[in-house]
């Protein structure tokens, strides 16, 4: 990247940092911390209308979708990307630039590649071959997925320590980019002591309903895996008072197991979003306006 094309994105960063600063200011509060409603969309053409009664949105970017211009204050929804973080599939355009070493697993469910989080170079690839091309977009947030895959190949505590530390690397390199980029962490639970600072909410997903990829089936979560998942999102909510989503599944022509779904989620004091195993329709969630 050239010297000019830099100086934008740090110009452009900077801008966008004093917009959402002012706003904290002004209203008491930054504006991702009254998060009341979000919505997943990984399909190829996403409904813009039907999202914009949402206050944020997580798109799938490789499918082209570019963002409206942002503005101060922000218009509606914030528009978030989807980045992989632990796993790389192979049809990322980046993919190519990885050199082999950096792989060591697959997660064979969703034919995609573990990434070692202990390689040095991994933060600034991330950030200047996935993150900086998608807010020169226009996206301003950006949902960080596969945080936990490193646990398919780190066995030991020192393992996945290491692989942990690498994590946060990553998290805080975006953020010190990127300083006014919204983040949303799914799971990440291990991490959230070191970079709770620069988060904006967290996700999990499969609270009451699950999918199961392998299988191809929707599935009830077990109550062991609700109670803990409940444990973790009280642990976020008393030390760290984030925001809390949780993306549940339902078959889309289900539809009163998605309201029901989501109001179960509405009821443990939860963002909810519940659509189909894929994301790829609109789902039901909380439109607060």
């Amino acid at each position: 990247m050239g010297r000019r094309a830099r100086a934008l994105i740090c110009v452009v960063s900077a801008w966008f940092a004093m917009g959402r600063t002012a706003l904290a200011d002004t209203d008491g509060a930054d504006p991702a911390a009254e998060l009341r409603s979000i919505a997943f969309f990984y399909g190829k053409h996403p409904p813009v209308d039907a999202l914009s009664h949402y206050e944020a949105a997580v798109i799938e970017p490789d499918h082209g979708f570019v963002p409206p211009a942002p503005s101060v204050p922000p218009s509606k929804p914030t528009w978030y990307a989807y980045v992989s973080v632990g796993e790389v599939n192979p049809s990322r355009a980046y993919f190519a630039d990885l050199p082999a070493g950096w792989l060591h697993g697959t997660n064979d469910a969703w034919h995609s590649s573990v990434v070692d989080q202990t390689v040095p170079g991994w933060p600034a690839f991330v950030v200047d071959k996935v993150v900086a091309p998608l807010w020169r977009q226009g996206y301003r947030g950006f949902f960080l997925d596969t945080l936990d895959s490193y646990q398919l190949v780190a066995t030991t505590d020192a393992a996945r320590a290491a692989q942990q530390a690498g994590l946060i690397a990553v998290i805080r390199a975006i953020h010190a980019r990127f300083p006014g980029a919204y983040l949303i962490l799914n799971r990440g639970f291990e991490l959230l002591p070191a970079i709770h600072d620069i988060v904006d909410a967290v996700a999990f997903e499969s609270l009451y309903r699950g999918w199961n990829q392998t299988m191809q089936q929707y599935v009830e979560v077990s109550q062991p895996d609700r109670d803990w998942l409940l444990g973790q999102a009280s642990t976020i909510r008393e030390r760290y008072r984030l925001p809390l989503i949780s993306i549940d599944y339902c078959d889309p022509v289900d539809t009163a197991c998605a309201e029901d779904t989501a109001a179960r989620i509405r009821a443990v004091g939860m963002l909810p979003w519940v659509a189909d195993g894929g994301l790829q329709t609109m789902g039901v969630g909380n439109t607060s306006y």
